[in-house]
């Protein structure tokens, strides 16, 4: 049935003749095609339904029953094949659709993993099947198929075999599918199906090569081998032999001697199968495998308990194996690690490594370098090893350049990347060359790859990444060597380094200095002096050293008239140098200067304002007398900002003077309903009284969290908050924070009963509470503990988190992930906002592995979204500036130049010194006694003393003089 049906699935329909039809007719070609199509969908179905280990029933043919339901089918596809027309040909319709998107987005990008599943998935749907065999080929020759790829592959191929071509077919079909992964479900269902070719010339030994291949494979996996095992033995037992007898006490045997799950039932049926008594070296090797395997139990327990992918179990498993030592074990633990973990290039990277250096057979390990790349075809690091494990093992050079035009295809996410895999090209041409020839084909060949690498980096990867990837020209450094050291062509080496020089270097003294080495090496000293007159003139960031370097050249090797010149040419360019810094010095130090004019001005202006405002309140001298005669810097009195001070001011201020009154010209203030100065201060009081002084204990930071960014007309904040955070578990004590005249000030801390729970109410930071961002973090004592950062996300380079920009304000968090989900698996998206929780027009999008990040770099930058262009980027956040050490510093040839310091809100109103000038001045005479004239005699002791202290009120009226 399923041949027959597959078959007509896989016809061509036939076209209707050209010309007008009868509605008849044309409702039975429809009704046709209808019924081809539930034929091929219904065929699929009996097909799963009808695998299983008994591979004869689908040998022998169809039976009655199948054959009577499939005419039942077709009769009722043929009968309702009028009612479902019409969804038939919109579904065929939209699917055909999509099937051409997606073999249009596979012609511009064949790395598309999602696109080939895809494309698969509805092929098959379809009943397309010549088409799907076509793309699960292209599919394989890029990617390794999963174990569900692979088994779906395999049960469509199996119902379409007819002879024993086709069968032979499906035999390289499954030797092509245990290379990808180590499934023990496929080696199972490959000596099942070899089993139903046993009637064949060679069928016996074919069944038993495939069961031998697969103990080898996974007969050692704890869990999974045992299926293995028994199928064989079952295989063997069925042969009535008396020669096959042996064969099963062999497999018992060997079973035994291996620790897996189950041995005791094993080691039991054992004993009721044969019939003479087990010998004793088998109870001895089945005791030591006991004895193995409660060592192996806890890591095959965690990995059990554990969920997908595991991969720190799988790590920890695999460190076990290595110190135990045993080839085969650890070859299969990493291959089952890698079967979850497929995508993890530094788990690929270390088994490389353990076959390249321990096993170094030949094709186990070209095979798992070959698998690293399919797998992770992004990771420069695995193409890099995979050349040279080619080239250690002697594989011809026509694959190996196969292989490294596959690697400049493989799509690498930075453009460093492409300068490291030709970099290890080019190290390999140049070990095939023998120098000792003037010229050679290898030769040739080598100077015309480095010139294809120079162009390749200069115009695709440039305009890809906008960048080279080779800045200090690496590439064309080392063709110079060896166009010098091993060619001894110093006329190509010069050409090479005037093009480096002109590439942007010829500013760094290194570069100047390594031509030089090379100059010194292999040239000779005329061009070596010119060398270094060049660097002299060009070099901006060490020239001292460049001149010294020339200076020793000529006191060994110049003539007088040489060193006349090298000396001019130097003191003429340091002298330079020495002004320039001396300018810039200067210029920074002007900057400052008026940064600090503009502060004064600004602070006389304010307290002009200031003053002109208590000149036109009544009783504007009693109260300042009163402020005067107030201590400064009371204990638990808080500052409130100025703003908040005139907007939650007890009583209400003045209006503001407009310009005409700033300018001192007399107009009468509006009157002002205010009461006495005495009520007011009164009422002051009773309103600081009645807010208590919110205490924090230092010794139960663990179990508290801070809480801020509230918003200031929050009502009852403890009672808000109260149910939020007791979902995290049972709150103590949760303490908002108010300013002197009651206003909540946006923060609070939330102690916990359990430390646990203060951790949990972390996960609720940049929770929305009504219209901002709430910010939940520890309570750190960040006097005790200065380098605490808040900021819980990485600010290192991520590959599979993007950095979106220029996003409009009005897209929401779903619009974007809708956006996102077109390119791959989106595990976690955050839309940056500031304080009050506006968005920003930026977004981080993290995918669920590297690949997927990269395909939706190259897909989504330049995107339009809502007539916003946007960039997309691999996250890669620029390092933040530590702050420089306020220490002054000295311009060369100058004097000490102060270089100036701001605040950790820039150049604000922070930046002024809070100290009297009073006060400052004898620091400042010290400090221009270093460097000017000669300092005064120093004050005794006793004189300084006997300078009267000053209290606060006296700090007080020296700023109100001012």
């Amino acid at each position: 049935m399923a041949t027959a049906a597959a078959a007509s699935a896989s016809e061509p329909e036939a076209e209707p003749p050209a010309g007008p039809k009868a509605e008849g007719e044309e409702d039975e070609v429809k009704a046709a095609r209808t019924r081809r199509k539930v034929l091929s969908r219904a065929v699929a179905a009996a097909t799963y339904k009808t695998m299983g280990p008994g591979w004869e029933q689908q040998e022998e043919g169809v039976s009655e029953s199948d054959g009577d339901e499939e005419y039942a089918m077709a009769s009722s596809a043929d009968s309702s094949a009028g009612d479902y027309e019409w969804e038939y040909d919109e579904e065929e319709e939209k699917n055909q659709l999509e099937i051409e998107r997606l073999e249009e987005q596979l012609s511009i990008n064949v790395y598309d993993y999602n696109c080939h599943v895809d494309l698969i998935r509805l092929l098959r749907l379809e009943g397309e099947l010549t088409k799907v065999r076509v793309a699960r080929e292209k599919m394989s020759e890029i990617f390794p198929l999963t174990e569900e790829l692979w088994l779906e592959w395999l049960h469509d191929e199996i119902s379409m075999a007819l002879d024993g071509l086709d069968r032979e077919h499906v035999y390289e079909l499954f030797e092509k599918a245990v290379k990808d992964y180590i499934c023990p479900n496929i080696w199972l269902e490959y000596g099942q199906y070899s089993v139903g070719g046993i009637g064949q010339k060679g069928g016996l030994e074919k069944v038993r090569s495939v069961f031998e291949r697969a103990l080898s494979s996974v007969g050692l996996h704890m869990t999974k081998g045992l299926a293995i095992w028994e199928a064989y033995r079952e295989f063997e037992s069925a042969i009535v032999e008396a020669a096959r007898l042996e064969k099963v006490h062999s497999l018992f045997r060997r079973q035994l001697a291996i620790p897996l799950y189950d041995m005791e039932a094993t080691f039991a049926e054992y004993e009721e199968w044969s019939e003479d008594p087990i010998p004793e070296s088998v109870v001895q090797s089945y005791n030591k495998a006991l004895q193995q395997l409660e060592k192996y139990k806890p890591y095959e327990e965690a990995l059990l308990q554990a969920e997908a992918p595991r991969l720190a179990e799988y790590q920890a498993y695999i460190d076990f194996e290595m110190k135990v030592g045993d080839p085969a074990r650890i070859q299969l633990i990493f291959e089952r690690a890698l079967v979850e973990n497929c995508l993890v290039p530094d788990l690929w990277i270390r088994y490389s490594q353990y076959l390249d250096r321990q096993l170094k057979v030949k094709d186990l390990v070209l095979s798992v370098h070959s698998r690293a790349v399919r797998n992770c075809p992004w990771t420069v690091a695995l193409w890099s090893r995979y050349l040279l494990a080619m080239e250690r093992h002697g594989v011809e050079h026509r694959v190996i350049s196969v292989t490294f035009e596959k690697a400049l295809n493989a799509g690498f996410i930075q453009a460093t990347d492409y300068v490291e895999i030709w970099q290890a090209y080019l190290d390999y041409l140049r070990r095939r060359v023998d120098f000792k020839q003037d010229s050679s084909k290898e030769l040739e060949e080598l100077r015309s790859a480095f010139t294809r690498a120079l162009e390749h980096l200069q115009q695709e990867v440039e305009e890809r990444f906008n960048e080279s990837g080779d800045p200090s020209c690496v590439i064309m450094q080392n063709w110079a060597r060896i166009e010098a050291r091993l060619c001894n062509n110093m006329q190509k080496a010069r050409e090479l380094w005037d093009s480096i020089m002109t590439k942007g270097n010829a500013k760094y003294a290194n570069m100047w200095l390594e031509y030089y080495n090379l100059e010194r090496a292999h040239g000779d000293t005329q061009h070596c002096r010119k060398a270094l007159h060049r660097a002299v003139q060009c070099t901006n960031d060490y020239p001292e050293h460049v001149c010294e370097v020339l200076l020793t050249m000529e006191r060994m090797e110049g003539t007088l008239e040489d060193w006349d010149i090298a000396v001019q040419k130097t003191e003429t360019r340091l002298a330079r140098v020495t002004e320039q810094r001396v300018k810039a010095a200067e210029k920074e130090a002007a900057l400052a200067q008026q940064e600090e004019e503009k502060a004064e001005q600004r602070k006389r202006l304010r307290a002009e304002k200031k003053a002109l405002r208590k000149k036109q309140q009544p009783g504007g001298g009693d109260k300042r007398k009163a402020e005067e005669g107030k201590a400064w810097g009371e204990d638990g009195a808080e500052q409130p900002s100025k703003r908040r001070r005139v907007e939650n001011s007890v009583a209400p201020a003045a209006p503001e003077p407009d310009a005409g009154q700033e300018k001192g010209l007399p107009e009468k203030p509006a009157p002002v309903d205010i009461g006495p100065p005495s009520k007011q201060k009164e009422k002051a009081a009773a309103l600081r009284r009645e807010v208590p002084k919110v205490l924090h204990d230092s010794s139960k930071d663990s179990v508290t969290v801070f809480v801020s960014n509230l918003p200031y007309s929050m009502g009852e904040p403890a009672a808000k908050l109260r149910p939020l955070f007791e979902a995290c578990g049972e709150v103590v004590e949760i303490r908002p924070v108010f300013s002197n005249r009651g206003d909540f000030r946006g923060y609070c801390y939330v102690e916990f009963k359990e430390e646990q729970s203060a951790l949990k109410a972390l996960e609720l930071d940049r929770k929305n509470m009504e219209g901002r961002p709430m910010f939940v973090s520890p309570c750190v004592d960040k006097s005790k503990n200065p380098d605490f950062k808040v900021f819980r996300y990485s600010t290192a380079l991520e590959k599979h988190k993007l950095f979106i920009s220029g996003l409009p304000f009005s897209c929401t968090k779903e619009e974007l992930e809708d956006i996102c989900k077109a390119h791959g698996t989106v595990k976690d998206l955050r839309l940056v906002t500031n304080r009050a929780g506006k968005p920003k027009g930026l977004a981080y999008v993290e995918y669920e592995n590297e690949s997927q990040a990269s395909q939706a770099v190259m897909k989504m930058d330049g995107m339009t979204v809502k007539e916003n262009v946007i960039k997309v980027a691999i996250s890669n956040p620029p390092q933040r500036k530590v702050p420089e050490k306020p220490e002054a510093r000295r311009a060369p040839g100058g004097p000490m130049v102060p270089r100036q310091i701001y605040g950790a809100r820039g150049k604000g109103r922070t930046q002024l010194a809070l100290l009297p000038r009073a006060l400052q001045r004898p620091g400042a005479a010290a400090g221009q006694a270093e460097n000017g004239p000669a300092p005064r005699p120093a004050v005794p002791t006793s004189e300084a003393a006997e300078v009267p202290k000053m209290s606060n009120a006296d700090f007080a009226k020296m700023l109100l003089r001012k």
